[in-house]
């Protein structure tokens, strides 16, 4: 659910104080208000918060994993408003912020309009009441459209991980009842995708049978923004050294072995000490820049004759196909390649390579609370790893 952030207030001053007087006092709206406010959250989310007694409103199990994801979110989404204006905190609206998310990342009021589903004035008019109230353009015009400010595009970010922080609420109160509510976003990079998540997930679906898992692919710089955003609950594959940005931890889980992959009838099977310009002399097919897996072929090659003839691609297939029909050489991960190691359509180049290993490993933002479901799958990719690491 996209949240009332009034709602959200008042129900954490009710949780605070036990009140709905002393709640009504601190949100500045009448006792009726929060009473209505209490009702529509307990009505939207299917789950009752509070037990209300003669001595005041005390918390449910429900309500106390609530108020931790609340507290969670209003502290990520304050402090933005904060830095805007003080007064926004009490100002800002959902619908607003939405506005804002969509403005931001399309770069484009028709755009974003588009995306949410709205007419082009509504969200031209969401940006400029929060304009207004923070005192300042939240967007600079510039010659291809407009570009969100450093601020506006903190405060973005901010009620993005807020809007998350809810939906991970969904999803603590449906499995308290025994609903799978929610979803489970990865950021999956080649090697996961052909080795660790098939395992991962068949374990997860023996207990949690529909709970949607969306696996998502493509570049590493996207994906790690999406995983910012909140959009993604966590990465899987090759992790970076050093860490690509500050407010992300990483996991090893095992370290990975590239090697040197080829055609069962290549040339140089029958030449195991082959030197490396002698490889060199071969055309090679690599991944491409920017990934760990290049970076330590460019280093593998750096001193030697470097291949003048080379195939850049992230597709294993493609690398596998064109090894079958040609002399090409291949430079990827063990694990990724495993399956075709073992059926025989490529094989392993008898080739000494100096260090060639790597940390495979989980990438989270660094405050990052998981829901149980998300633990357990977590719990599922560790175990799947195991044979791996040896």
């Amino acid at each position: 659910m996209k949240p009332n952030l009034r709602h959200l207030r008042v129900f954490l001053a009710a949780f605070d104080t036990g009140s709905v007087t002393q709640a009504a006092n601190l949100c500045n709206v009448s006792q009726p208000a929060v009473t209505q406010s209490l009702h529509k959250l307990e009505e939207q989310l299917g789950s009752r918060l509070f037990e209300r007694t003669s001595q005041g409103l005390f918390a449910t199990e429900a309500g106390d994993m609530l108020a931790v994801r609340v507290r969670r979110a209003l502290n990520l989404l304050d402090a933005a408003l904060g830095d805007l204006a003080p007064r926004m905190r009490l100002t800002a609206t959902t619908s607003q912020l939405t506005a804002l998310v969509a403005a931001v990342e399309t770069e484009n009021f028709t755009l974003a309009a588009r995306r949410l589903n709205l007419a082009q004035p509504s969200v031209h008019r969401a940006i400029s009441d929060l304009e207004k109230d923070a005192g300042r353009p939240l967007f600079e015009r510039i010659s291809r459209g407009m570009v969100a400010t450093r601020v506006a595009g903190k405060l973005a970010q901010a009620a993005q991980l807020a809007f998350a922080e809810i939906e991970q609420a969904e999803a603590d109160l449906g499995d308290l009842v025994g609903r799978e509510v929610g979803r489970i976003v990865v950021g999956a990079m080649p090697l996961s995708r052909s080795s660790i998540l098939p395992d991962a997930i068949a374990r997860f679906r023996q207990r949690r049978g529909s709970l949607p898992i969306r696996a998502l692919d493509g570049p590493y710089d996207d994906m790690m923004t999406a995983l910012r955003r909140g959009e993604v609950d966590f990465l899987i594959g090759a992790m970076r050294n050093p860490p690509p940005v500050g407010d992300i931890v990483q996991e090893v889980l095992f370290e990975d072995e590239l090697i040197v992959v080829c055609g069962p009838d290549h040339p140089l099977m029958h030449e195991p000490k082959a030197p490396p310009r002698r490889l060199a002399s071969f055309p090679w097919i690599v991944n491409i820049e920017g990934t760990p897996a290049r970076a330590m072929f460019d280093r593998v090659f750096a001193e030697a004759t470097r291949p003048t003839s080379l195939v850049e691609t992230g597709s294993m297939i493609l690398m596998r196909e064109l090894l079958v029909v040609s002399n090409h050489l291949g430079f990827i991960s063990k694990v990724q390649i495993r399956s075709d190691l073992r059926n025989g359509s490529v094989v392993k180049l008898p080739a000494q390579l100096p260090d060639t290993s790597r940390p495979i490993g989980l990438t989270f933002r660094t405050d990052w609370v998981p829901t149980k479901a998300q633990s357990e799958f977590l719990a599922d990719i560790r175990d799947a790893t195991q044979s791996l690491a040896h």
